[in-house]
């Protein structure tokens, strides 16, 4: 299929394919001097993230001048599958203007910078993963990691349609995932709200009663004490 199946109204060429190799370079630059510390990770959620900010540690070894050194708004390519990342992540670093990874990821950039927010949106739709498949092998001598080379993921077939269309793509998705920001926000906002009353409506201890108690449908409180019993006593 030269097109996708939905469409903005004002498209109707035919997406061009290209190889990845095409369109990026491979990053390959060390941190020999040291310059950067901030080492990152990949989470599916998340994107790219300091891995102290993430894991409340840092999991690195305690030389990463051989580290590569990755810029705002180029991408990582982490080759260990997790939940919805079969074929691993592609992700474009957005939190910060620099960081350090180990070599056990592909890091790369496009070589037109205007591609980068279609991109990251194309790699989040996981459409790359059946190219990936094609050439990736799980090993257990590689503890999860998938055997796809250099070579291999960079020759990867890649769907691209004109810089215009990119752009409406990346905006309307952009759009989309700020409001499921939003939303998360708000569903990170209730959990808080309902861990507190819980706090309240249960006797914590020391107690006999809850310290909050809600009304009966006379809307007089309750004021019975709760009775103190075994679970055996009141299940099978």
């Amino acid at each position: 299929m030269k097109t996708p199946t939905l469409r903005f109204s004002d498209f109707t060429s035919d997406w061009e394919e290209t190889k990845l190799k095409n369109i990026t370079d491979r990053i390959i630059e060390k941190n020999k001097d040291f310059k950067v510390k901030d080492v990152l990770t990949i989470s599916g959620r998340l994107g790219l993230i300091n891995q102290t900010e993430y894991f409340n540690k840092s999991l690195s070894s305690k030389d990463i001048t051989g580290y590569y050194i990755l810029k705002k708004n180029e991408f990582a390519y982490n080759k260990s599958y997790s939940n919805n990342y079969p074929m691993g992540a592609i992700k474009k670093l957005e939190r910060y203007n620099t960081g350090v990874l180990s070599t056990l990821y592909i890091c790369f950039k496009f070589k037109d910078s205007k591609c980068v927010n279609f991109m990251e949106k194309y790699f989040d739709s996981g459409i790359h993963n059946r190219e990936i498949y094609k050439n990736a092998q799980e090993g257990a001598r590689n503890h999860g990691l998938l055997n796809i080379g250099i070579n291999d993921f960079f020759g990867i077939k890649i769907k691209i349609p004109s810089m215009e269309e990119q752009r409406k793509i990346a905006g309307f998705l952009s759009s989309v995932d700020k409001r499921i920001d939003l939303l998360q926000q708000k569903h990170d906002t209730f959990i808080q709200y309902k861990n507190a009353l819980m706090q309240g409506l249960f006797p914590q201890k020391g107690q006999t009663n809850p310290s909050m108690r809600l009304n009966d449908k006379n809307n007089n409180p309750f004021t019975k004490n709760w009775e103190n019993k075994k679970l055996g006593d009141v299940c099978d």
